[in-house]
């Protein structure tokens, strides 16, 4: 929360006590997130790798006994995290993390 924002609305003990609760889980206050394919979870990366080689997503879905609307879905929740937005470029995206392995 906004320290001035906290401050008005007489919210400061909360904030502290929230921030102290997600210290103690690992999480700290403006933690920024990974990007690019090391982002992405197994799941998601197996999901990649097969839509790159032009599998369908029935096809992945059966695959990996998931619904097509699921691998949509992931596909979805993948291209911004990729920086990408549309799955000829999957192939390129993941390459780097491939190429790691």
């Amino acid at each position: 929360m906004d320290e001035a924002l906290s401050q008005r609305l007489r919210a400061q003990p909360w904030a502290v006590r929230a921030g102290n609760e997600l210290r103690a889980t690992g999480i700290t206050v403006g933690q920024t997130e990974p990007v690019g394919a090391v982002s992405l979870t197994p799941q998601q990366l197996e999901i990649a790798r097969l839509a790159a080689a032009g599998l369908t997503n029935k096809v992945i879905g059966e695959r990996m006994f998931l619904s097509p609307r699921t691998v949509g879905t992931h596909l979805y929740q993948m291209f911004p995290k990729l920086g990408i937005s549309s799955r000829a470029a999957l192939g390129e995206a993941i390459k780097d993390l491939a190429d790691e392995e």
